[in-house]
């Protein structure tokens, strides 16, 4: 952590403004496996609280694994709070899984490129879905989320960037630790608004 502190102050003094007035970002861990990738698709395009009770919701009515998510109905699923969409990504999940199509377990030895070309596959988990899998999950030090609304307006506003392109151009420089950069970003973001989420 210190490491990518010291290297990204030096490509960027506004890193070190971040942790003086914040203090050290957490950095976010996650169990690896189907719940994870079920929590991440509730919390696609809402807010984290919002999709943790969702989340909790399923855990307390049933186990949340891929057999009983795959035969779960869409009434349940409704009466869970979950979208109808959101339904349908969580179900071809599990089958993948049942179906041997994904195997979980395995992503944890692979690189992020073929990470993410075997998540990308399934319907509904998109490159946020992946991006915050392999940050929280499989620890991967170099991504910037760019399909993140916190970090995509943070950047607009420390560093008057507003193009994506140009985001992604920029942040190059900050690899190979471009994952801190990110939790910098976020921690920055919540405390501005005094919002404080767990992860």
């Amino acid at each position: 952590m210190q490491e990518a502190i010291d290297f990204l102050s030096t490509k960027n003094p506004i890193f070190q403004e971040i942790i003086n007035k914040y203090g050290l970002p957490p950095i976010p861990k996650r169990p690896q496996g189907f719940e994870t990738l079920v929590l991440l698709i509730l919390e696609q395009q809402v807010s984290i609280d919002s999709a943790k009770a969702t989340f909790l919701k399923i855990k307390a009515y049933t186990i949340c694994n891929p057999e009983t998510m795959s035969i779960l109905s869409d009434e349940e699923f409704r009466a869970l709070g979950v979208s109808r969409q959101k339904t349908k990504y969580i179900k071809i999940l599990a089958e993948a899984i049942l179906n041997k199509e994904l195997d979980i377990e395995s992503l944890a030895s692979k690189s992020a490129k073929q990470v993410r070309e075997e998540l990308i596959k399934l319907k509904g988990i998109g490159n946020w879905t992946i991006d915050i899998y392999l940050m929280f999950c499989l620890q991967e030090p170099d991504l910037i989320p760019l399909g993140d609304i916190a970090v995509v307006n943070t950047i607009k506003e420390l560093l008057d960037i507003h193009d994506k392109n140009e985001m992604e151009i920029h942040a190059k420089q900050w690899s190979p630790y471009r994952s801190y950069a990110t939790y910098l970003l976020w921690h920055y973001y919540l405390n501005k608004r005094n919002r404080k989420i767990t992860y």
